[in-house]
């Protein structure tokens, strides 16, 4: 019998600081293109700013109240970005009506101050939607029947004007006054020279990923109040100076060795262009000692920006070189790109002596390893692991599967940009390999893009979609295919999941209970829920007439059209479709359908077939067989998993290709009318 050690006490106060900083930093990255808009309002327009302009940048005197303009900077900063943020605070933890409620609440706090209440939001956001969720709770199931919105209107307006008073009396001088004396103590440490010590205690945060309680939960509430009364801030740069990641990752690829070496280099492009700081985490853990650069380099920038007096006027996310130049306040350039320079160097040096004074210089394996250990700390998967896994494996040169993750894979998704035609095709057939291989407790779903919330173990996508995916599913292994039909990725994705099985099945497809895995009859019908045919016998053209790409698009639209199934502005979004990824499936078939916006246009379920004589051009790949879809409510997906095993099928492919009427294709897609 084996047994799991309890977390240590010092591991679940990290996990726990780590969780409120997840927290805080979930209601500002967001909204961070709001502060970014208001960052370039501000530097472009204020009287200080590129190009002054009274009534945007709020100076000046309106000739028709003789009072100042009020200008966009200060209402923005004033009542949009608390407000925006005490909104976004709400929905985390009680949806819409959550959201709803923490913005009246923020408003109690936002009103009757002379500062931006960034703090205030982000207590009263929460605040509001925890409080909203409790009070529903209450009469939840109690309500009777066509009370429904009366209740709920009424509930969170009384509620929210509640919460509205209590901000404004109670928690507005609170947080005014810890507002005051933070700034008073910035102030102080400024004044003083000691600023640059908080180093010491943001740099080694950063690798244990606790900056974000400290980086979003004071710096940047500060550094906008500051920002505010003086038009920049030196809070924004001391944890998102790209300057000390650099420096060590340079050091690497000067002095490292193996994978960590061959690695450096794409990973400083990905810190300082990129703005992912957590890419040169591992390095650190690698050789903990290195954290003392970081250090020499985080308090150099900082020392070089009090000393030049340069700033930001907004917060810089992500931490990238782009970042921090578009934010730079106009009198701050030459500081700014001094901190950051210096900053390089002096880690650069402090890194490569630790790296050559080291007598056992890492291994390849050991930024794995290091790789493993921040995601540790971390809680969860991380980019890096992807990025510098791929660079590793390119250093190690010799062959071989590479694995593709090491967390246990029960969730996955197939996703693509509409959820409802190349996703289900291919979640369809990755599904059936995963039945067949015994593998009954793994669910493999299909999404669009659009909808994928960051749940998922594994997320597969065509390869043109992947950026866009993983911006929705950071956490989750990100698989990208190119042919959706029988793409080599899936038979490794099913090898992974032998690997992690505790009962490896047999490659007969017989668990060892003994139990074959079930699947789905040949028969499968394709029928919409109503009984009505999806595919019909009219709906098949055994000698299409296209011989491009659009033409064939056109055709399969056009029957679509003729079973009234879907109008002309679906028809044209079919081929805006193709235009943003193609929907080439693999083992000659394309499967062109609308994209998700067009869902609406959508009457009935229907799908078509075409079969070409001489193989279509799509894309660069060759395409004989058209199968046009358009699905509502997902009743199309019966009939997309057929499609998938008959095209999974190398014989049966060959029969289609040899068929002679319609009611052979309909015979091999099974009876569409059981």
């Amino acid at each position: 019998m084996s047994t799991t050690a309890a977390p240590s006490r010092g591991h679940a106060a990290r996990a726990g600081v780590q969780k409120f900083g997840t927290f805080l930093s979930g209601m500002i990255m967001p909204n961070i293109g709001a502060f970014i808009a208001w960052g370039l309002i501000t530097a472009l327009f204020i009287q200080t700013g590129w190009l002054p302009v009274d009534r945007l940048g709020g100076f000046g005197t309106n000739p028709a109240t003789g009072q100042t303009w009020t200008g966009l900077v200060g209402p923005m900063i004033t009542y949009l970005l608390p407000l925006l943020i005490g909104y976004t605070g709400g929905k985390m933890v009680y949806d819409t009506r959550g959201g709803v409620v923490g913005a009246i609440a923020t408003m109690g706090v936002v009103v009757g101050t002379s500062i931006p209440m960034f703090i205030g939001a982000m207590i009263m956001g929460p605040l509001g939607g925890w409080s909203m969720k409790k009070i529903d709770s209450i009469w939840d199931g109690k309500i009777r029947p066509g009370f429904e919105m009366l209740v709920n209107n009424f509930s969170a307006g009384i509620w929210g004007a509640a919460l509205a008073l209590f901000g404004f009396f109670a928690i507005d001088p609170v947080v005014t006054t810890f507002s005051a004396a933070a700034g008073t103590a910035v102030q102080f440490m400024v004044s003083n020279g000691i600023l640059p010590l908080t180093s010491i205690f943001i740099e080694p945060a950063k690798v244990l990923f606790l900056n974000n309680a400290v980086n979003h939960g004071i710096l940047t509430p500060l550094g906008i109040q500051q920002s505010a009364a003086q038009g920049k801030s030196i809070l924004f740069l001391l944890e998102a100076n790209p300057g000390p990641g650099l420096g060590v990752l340079l050091a690497y690829m000067f002095f490292g060795k193996g994978a960590a070496k061959a690695s450096a280099p794409g990973a400083a492009l990905i810190q300082f262009i990129g703005g992912i700081h957590e890419i040169y985490f591992p390095y650190i853990l690698m050789r903990p000692l290195l954290i003392l650069a970081t250090i020499g380099g985080g308090m150099t920038g900082i020392a070089t920006l009090a000393l030049t007096h340069s700033g930001l006027v907004a917060p810089a996310a992500p931490g990238s070189i782009i970042a921090v130049l578009a934010q730079t306040a106009r009198d701050s350039y030459f500081g700014v790109i001094l901190a950051v320079v210096l900053a390089c160097a002096v880690s650069f040096a402090i890194a490569s002596i630790i790296l050559r004074a080291s007598k056992d210089r890492e291994e390849a394996g050991d930024l794995a390893a290091a790789t493993a250990s921040m995601e540790s700390m971390k809680g969860r998967k991380s980019m890096a692991s992807s990025v510098l896994g791929r660079n590793a494996a390119g250093a190690e040169g010799a062959g071989g599967t590479a694995t593709l993750t090491d967390t246990e894979i029960k969730n996955i998704v197939f996703a693509c940009d509409a959820g409802m035609g190349s996703s289900a095709m291919g979640a369809s057939v990755l599904r059936n390999k995963i039945r067949a291989a015994g593998h009954k407790d793994v669910t493999v779903t299909n999404q669009s893009i659009a909808n994928l919330t960051d749940t998922y173990d594994m997320v597969v996508v065509h390869q043109d979609l992947a950026v866009r995916a993983r911006e929705k599913t950071p956490s989750a292994e990100l698989v990208t295919v190119d042919n959706f039909m029988g793409s080599p990725r899936y038979d490794e994705i099913v090898a992974l999941l032998d690997e992690q099985s505790a009962a490896p099945v047999p490659s007969d497809g017989v668990p060892s209970d003994g139990v074959p895995a079930k699947s789905e009859p040949a028969s499968e019908a394709a029928a919409d829920s109503n009984g009505k045919q999806v595919l019909r016998p009219e709906s098949i053209v055994l000698a299409g007439a296209s011989v491009d790409m659009g033409g064939a698009i056109e055709e399969a639209g056009r029957l679509l059209k003729a079973a009234g199934a879907v109008d002309d502005e679906y028809v044209a979004s079919m081929h805006e479709r193709e235009r943003s990824v193609s929907t080439f499936m693999g083992n000659g078939l394309a499967i062109p359908h609308g994209t998700n916006e067009a869902k609406g246009h959508i009457r009935s379920s229907a799908v078509t077939f075409v079969r070409y004589d001489q193989p279509i051009d799509w894309q660069g790949k060759p395409v004989t067989f058209v199968v046009g879809i358009a699905g509502k409510d997902k009743e199309h997906l019966g009939i997309l998993a057929k499609i998938a095993k008959v095209f999974g099928d190398r014989e049966q492919v060959a029969r289609l290709e040899q068929a002679q009427s319609v009611d052979e294709v309909l015979d091999i897609f099974g009876k569409v009318n059981a």
